[in-house]
């Protein structure tokens, strides 16, 4: 059987067009789910709003936070974790929902101490190439709580830490900080 012209239908213009809108709507549709999906579940990018990291980072990077691998392992020593405002932080105004960004320096159940510019985990000097100074202030011996851990900025003397407003539970921690994204020339692994 053979068809001919006439007996096809032809596709209006405006039928045409509102077919590509409806392409396009859907297109969006599913690439705004997919970055939902993603910022909520898996990463999400972060910017440092001021120097209690340094030198680690500086105010103005852009780091990416994973959200996964928590799912699998507890954090560890020394792992940069974003977090929600701990309970005293809320008590003191912050919103429950705020993020800090801090060093995990003690895990559950170990007791820390600071003494003489050197941090103590369980009695043993903790070694950190990476703070910017020795803290220049003693912390008493404490021991950390179940499901929390004791976090503090890099740059030691000038970081709103555990050591002012206590313990972050694990149940905040929102992910760990991987990769930095910008600036171009920092550009890394962290």
């Amino acid at each position: 059987m053979t068809i001919n012209k006439s007996d096809q239908k032809e596709t209006s213009p405006e039928t045409k067009k509102w077919c590509g809108w409806q392409e396009n709507i859907v297109l969006i549709t599913i690439a705004l789910s997919l970055a939902l999906l993603i910022r909520t579940f898996i990463a999400e990018p972060r910017l440092i709003p001021s120097e209690s990291m340094y030198p680690t980072l500086h105010t103005g990077d852009r780091l990416v936070i994973e959200k996964i691998s928590y799912n699998f392992h507890h954090p560890k020593t020394g792992d940069i974790v974003v977090f929600k405002s701990p309970p005293e932080l809320q008590r003191r105004g912050y919103p429950a929902n705020q993020a800090f960004i801090k060093r995990i320096i003690g895990k559950p159940g170990e007791t820390i101490k600071i003494s003489q510019g050197k941090v103590y985990i369980n009695d043993q000097p903790l070694t950190e190439e990476y703070i910017a100074e020795p803290p220049n202030r003693p912390f008493p011996t404490i021991k950390i709580p179940p499901d929390s851990f004791f976090v503090m900025g890099d740059n030691r003397n000038d970081s709103n830490d555990s050591r002012y407003w206590g313990f972050v539970p694990s149940k905040n921690v929102i992910g760990r900080a991987t990769f930095r994204f910008w600036p171009l020339d920092r550009l890394g692994i962290i």
